[in-house]
Parts: structure tokens; sequence; C-alpha cells
């Protein structure tokens, strides 16, 4: 058994090549800044149609409950800054692990106070449980005021048109009533909750009244062939012709050479927050298999694990000389590229990732308090992505059995699916970066 836990210094979320040195520091001049020190290479106003355009970009992201809206945020931030490499980009995020990846010249951020889904539609803060309707007036005022004061060309919101528990809702009517020209696009993963569910809640938040009143566009990150979120969802009309399907948001793969020696699995979920009876069932199978059945894991917790629960893993299953745990990694990429065979919860992230990689897998999904990944790992294994085992279904026997027929399965994984979301969203942001025309 070996355990890792990983340092901040050591995590990165975009290639190596990709950092840079840190910026000159700005000089300061009494009511002027200027970037990198120099007072001739202030921002260009004039103009954002060149490839010498320079736009700000602001993506706000909530983050309540696992690591997939932060790593989503990132994945677009990064891809706006390939896109426009003088570009100012701030994420304003609630995330609590924002500070363990790598962030390149060009990107920001802002860090709200952090908040925790206690049920569907249910949130709270995290760490100040004490005072909830102070960290609610927190939050909206960090938003305003750094949305105002940043002044984008363009804000992309995850998930929330309204924001958490309408959190969002004074900055836009802040950026109308001061004659702002930043261009809105909601960003929506491909599945929310069951259909019955979420046009309830959709219907009851006025989350289309909001769209239909402050919103440019409405990017799903999903697949029509897969799951038609505007008809499922009941999309009002107005909102489905400003809506545009981009398809899955395609990771950066490498190729990895594939050592001799037993086959090769990567245990993840994720955050970890609820992750740890999966975790169990695969370490329960895997001591239960005879000796002549080798296989190399590798296991990460997630930093939302809690604590006791991944000490008493640790101690269980410590003697296993063939399993690495990692408390955490930022990026992963080389462990999905080593494997032959992942076992993992359904995110939406974690399922890009895979599908990305075209690995095999075994998803087995969370059912509460929303339905999204039991519905994704349902409609992706009937096409013949994934093998799925329902979370009822789940107990060691049930798991290891599940990967000793995966990894002597000759079928290969389907591979027909959109992943040009990333692609498709570059046009959309050229388009609305194109019709932009900054308030004086």
């Amino acid at each position: 058994m070996k355990f890792e836990n990983v340092s901040v210094s050591n995590s990165q979320v975009f290639p190596e090549d990709q950092a840079r040195l840190a910026p000159t520091p700005t000089r300061h001049v009494p009511g002027v800044w200027h970037s990198n020190g120099n007072p001739t290479a202030g921002r260009q106003e004039t103009s954002l149609n060149g490839s010498n355009s320079s736009p700000k970009i602001v993506l706000y992201s909530h983050d309540t409950f696992g690591m997939g809206n932060i790593r989503r945020t990132l994945l677009l931030s990064h891809e706006f800054i390939s896109e426009y490499p003088g570009a100012s980009i701030l994420i304003i995020t609630g995330s609590p692990m924002i500070h363990a990846f790598r962030i390149p010249k060009g990107i920001d951020y802002i860090k709200l106070p952090c908040l925790d889904r206690f049920a569907a539609e249910h949130y709270g803060p995290r760490y100040l449980a004490g005072c909830p309707e102070e960290v609610k007036e927190t939050r909206e005022a960090i938003l305003r005021e750094s949305v105002l004061r940043f002044n984008p060309d363009l804000m992309v919101v995850d998930k929330r048109a309204s924001g958490i528990d309408s959190e969002l809702l004074p900055t836009l009517h802040a950026l109308r009533e001061n004659g702002r020209h930043t261009k809105l696009a909601l960003g929506v993963r491909d599945i929310l909750d069951e259909p019955e569910r979420t046009r309830k809640v959709l219907a009851g938040n006025g989350s289309f009244e909001v769209i239909d009143e402050f919103y440019d566009e409405v990017w799903i990150y999903g697949s029509k062939g897969i799951f038609d979120t505007t008809k499922e969802y009941g999309f009002p009309e107005s909102v489905v012709r400003k809506t545009f399907y981009c398809g899955y948001l395609k990771r950066p793969t490498i190729l990895a050479k594939r050592s001799d020696g037993p086959p090769r699995i990567l245990v993840t979920t994720g955050g970890g927050g609820d992750g740890s009876d999966l975790i169990e069932a695969y370490l329960d199978g895997l001591s239960t298999l005879p000796r002549n059945v080798a296989l190399r894991s590798t296991v990460i917790f997630g930093p939302q694990m809690p604590q006791e629960r991944r000490l008493g893993l640790l101690r269980r299953f410590d003697y296993m000389a063939d399993v690495n745990f990692l408390e955490f990694e930022a990026d992963i990429t080389n462990l999905y590229a080593e494997s032959d065979l992942v076992v993992s919860q359904a995110g939406y992230n974690t399922v890009c990732e895979l599908l990305s990689f075209s690995r095999r897998a075994i998803l087995v999904p969370r059912s509460e308090p929303v339905r999204e990944q039991l519905i994704r790992a349902r409609l992706l294994a009937e096409r013949g992505f994934f093998e799925c085992l329902e979370p009822q279904d789940l107990t060691s026997e049930t798991l290891i059995s599940k990967v000793l027929e995966a990894l002597n399965s000759p079928t290969m994984p389907a591979s027909d699916v959109d992943l040009d979301g990333l692609p498709m969203i570059r046009e959309r942001v050229r388009t609305l970066l194109n019709c932009q025309r900054r308030a004086a």
C-alpha cells in the first residue's frame, strides 16, 4: 500500500508547457493601472475582431458539491485564453479547491464563501453555518461589485441563470441599469435531474424568465441525440431559439506506454463527498480475489471525503501492496492514460474524461439527492459506452465481478459521441464578441 497526500504545489490542471513565469510586478500610478509595468501596454478597447483582440471575460461558477463545476470552468477558461492570448479572464467561484489548480497567465479568480448542498435545491454555508444571511449578502455583494468594476465583454454563467438562491440577480440588473453591454451566456450540462422535478424547479424559480430578459445564448454541453434537454425540461420557444447544443467537452488526452504486468484499475469518485461506499466495495471485492488474480489499483479518495471515513479505509486496507492511495490529484490525465479500466461515479466531468480517453469503465452513479448521474449512466450504458452498476445493486461481489468481466471482454466501448463542445463554444464566443461594442 502506498498513500500520497498530494501537495498543492505539485498539482496542475493544465499541461506543463502552458505554465508561465509570474508577470512583472505592476507599477501603480495613482488612478492608473498598466499591464506588466509598461504604460504603453494598456488594453485595446477599440476592436474585438482581430487576432490581437483582448476581451475581458468573467466565468461565474457557484460551486457547492463535488469538483465538476470548477473543473468545467477551468477547462473553458483555458480554452478562452488559448483562443484569445491577450484576454483577461476572471473566475468568480465558491469552490474550496480552486487554489489547488495551476492557473496560467491571463486568468485569475475571486473566491466566494463556500456553500454546501444539503438536499435538492437546499443550500447553506459550508463553513460559516452560524451566519447564513451574512454569507448570502456577502456573496451577492462580491458578485455585483466584481462584475461591475471588471466590466466584462462576455460573462459565462454555469448552470443557474440566477445563481444559487438568486444571488446573481442583483448583478444582472446592475449591468442593465448601468448601460453595460456585457454579453451573457448560460452554460448547462447535458442532464440536471429527472425531467418532472427539473420542470417544476425551472418554472418555480423563474429561470426561463431570467434567460428571456438577460441572456443572449444558452449552451448545452451535451448531445441532443443522447438527451434532448430542451424537450425533456420544457424549454419555452423563446429560450429554445437562443439555445445551442454544443456537444460534450473533450478533455486533453495523452498516450501512455502500457507497461507489462497486471491490469491497471483507476477508482475515482470526483470530490469524494459521497464516494466512500464505492471505494469500500471495490477494496472489499479486491481482498477476496485469489492470489493468481493480480490487479494494480489506484484509488483517489477526493478532497471532500470526510477525514474519519478516509482514515478508516486506510486502516482497513493498508496491507494491500498493489493499491496506491491518493487523497487528491488536480490533473489525473496520466492515470486515465495508464489505466485499463476505470471504476467511477457518473458525474458530467468524469464521463467527459472517460469518453475523451475511450476508456472501459464501470459507472456506479449517485442517485440522490438528484438523479442526474443515474440518468446519464443508464443512457450511456444503453448505447454501449460503459457498464452501469445500479447504486442499489452495489456490493463488493457484484462490483469485483463486473471488473473482471470488463477486463476479459473483447468488446471495445462505443466511440460515436459528439465531443466537439469546445470548438462549438469557441465559435459561439467569436459570434458574441464580434457583435460586441463596449460601453464608454
